[in-house]
């Protein structure tokens, strides 16, 4: 998609008048389009991945069981095959490092506009920190030469279409086999390895993808693939600002309104890449609750529908929740105890647009919800429904969450 350069930067910019904002939207109706644009209620489901994915523009999967969980929340009927099919099979989804240095399942669709800005720019970011690394670790005297040599000995040896592991990989590529101690003497020093920073680079630049696991679908284990083989052809490429305008669109359209600060956050880009963005998307400024500014599409004013009663489970790191910056309108007071120490969401439970708690898992996989607040016993029961769905999708097996927020901790212990 293009977009015309429109120079937005202020809200007079967007209004060419000083006569106020076009519209209010306040929070309900903030937490209205959550529960009809992201599928999460159960009445009210996408058709299928490819539909629950572009209502989130992204899938979180530095965890690659919240992408499984993130779905089975939003597509009624799943199975684990139809996930595995989507990411492995006919690859409709590529795990691609990202916005804020963060695994995302990806649209293929969208991978040219993440790759042109938020992957470009962290690829940079990479690339520097490594290059400094190796010189000061006294890997090399000349990082910028040894960093070109070890990107393309990796490239090259996935370049026939072959799958790697990292450990296979830094044992068949000398180039990457190195490690740095560059805090000798110290409690938290130690050699590490070079070779995941390197695929760090690559992977953020787009020149090889995790590709299949190795174990079970709840578990980190990918092998390395070349991307241009992977998806079978070259990614396209855009410049920056055309890709972070049709990124800004993407993520309006599944969050909007949102601030100018929400933007900055999720895509961990510069202020000025965003204002840029959301002008030449033709982005409109609405006030929100509490007098701050949020920015909508052109075409996304109108009001959305009353819902009815519902309720939701959504896993550690679903997109919804971390969607904002800024996410009091949508978690009010319970915020702080639904994510971890440094600011992961822990898995949430929902009912009729509010968190009410948490959910975890017992010893033998069975799902078990751990309200934080007084829940009425309609919610409960439907609570429990959602629970044993869960139950029997994982089949018995306990997914491990890296990152447990204050209520899931409590609610373990109280198992």
């Amino acid at each position: 998609m293009r977009f015309a350069a429109r120079g937005v930067t202020s809200v007079r910019d967007a209004l060419g008048t000083d006569n106020g904002l076009v519209r209010h939207i306040d929070d309900a109706e903030r937490r209205r389009r959550f529960r009809v644009r992201h599928g999460v209620a159960p009445d009210g489901r996408h058709p299928d991945i490819a539909a629950a994915v572009a209502a989130m523009t992204v899938l979180h999967a530095t965890d690659t069981a919240t992408v499984y969980l993130s779905l089975l929340a939003r597509v009624d009927a799943l199975t684990v095959a139809d996930v595995d099919r989507a990411l492995y099979d006919d690859r409709s989804l590529v795990r691609q490092l990202a916005m804020r240095r963060t695994l995302f399942a990806t649209p293929r669709d969208l991978l040219p506009a993440v790759l042109g800005s938020a992957g470009a720019r962290l690829a940079a970011q990479q690339r520097r920190g490594l290059v400094r690394d190796v010189e000061r670790g006294g890997l090399t005297r000349d990082g910028v030469t040894w960093l070109a040599r070890a990107e393309q000995a990796v490239r090259d040896r996935l370049a026939g279409g072959e799958s790697l592991s990292a450990p296979q990989l830094r044992a068949e590529v000398p180039e990457i086999s190195g490690a740095l101690n560059l805090n000798p003497g110290t409690t938290y020093g130690g050699a590490t390895p070079v070779a995941p920073r390197v695929l760090t680079v690559l992977s953020a630049a787009g020149a090889v993808v995790r590709g299949r696991q190795t174990h079970h679908w709840r578990l980190n284990r990918p092998m390395w693939s070349d991307m241009n083989h992977w998806v079978g052809a070259p990614v396209p490429t855009v410049d920056e600002r055309t890709g972070y305008a049709e990124l800004v669109s993407r993520w309006l359209r599944s969050f909007g309104p949102g601030t100018e600060d929400d933007v900055v956050w999720w895509l961990g880009a510069t202020k000025g890449a965003v204002r840029r963005a959301l002008g030449d998307v033709g982005a409109v400024a609405v006030s929100l609750d509490g007098g701050g500014t949020g920015w909508v599409l052109p075409d996304d004013l109108e009001p959305t529908p009353a819902e009815g009663e519902w309720v939701a489970l959504l896993p550690v790191l679903d997109p919804s929740v971390m969607g904002w910056r800024d996410r009091r309108f949508l978690l009010g007071d319970l915020a702080q105890v639904l994510f971890d120490r440094t600011g992961n969401a822990g898995s949430t439970a929902w009912v009729d647009g509010r968190p009410v708690g948490c959910w975890v898992q017992d010893p033998g996989g069975r799902v078990v919800v751990a309200p934080s607040v007084d829940v009425p016993a309609r919610a409960r029961r439907a609570l429990e429904v959602e629970a044993e769905r869960i139950t029997a999708w994982c089949d018995g097996v306990p997914v491990n969450q890296i990152w447990v927020s204050h209520a899931m901790k409590e609610a373990a212990a109280a198992i």
